[in-house]
């Protein structure tokens, strides 16, 4: 059990470094001309998919709650 929340742990952190990451290369290429909209579009989807598998993982970390 440890084991295993430790490697979401590590997991998590990753995807936050790549989500971090490619909020700097859109930046970037927003900031550039001409606009890629191809390729921003690209990292946009991929920074969101980022966002919902860290969203999953910080849900299976979290102790359930019973009230």
């Amino acid at each position: 059990m440890q084991e295993e929340e430790e490697e979401l742990t590590k997991m998590l952190e990753e995807l936050k470094t790549e989500h971090r990451d490619l909020d700097i290369i859109i930046q970037q290429l927003g900031d550039s001309t001409p606009i890629d909209f191809l390729r921003m579009q690209r990292l946009k989807k991929r920074k969101l998919f980022l966002k919902d598998s860290i969203s999953k993982i910080e849900s299976m970390l979290l102790p359930d709650i019973i009230a």
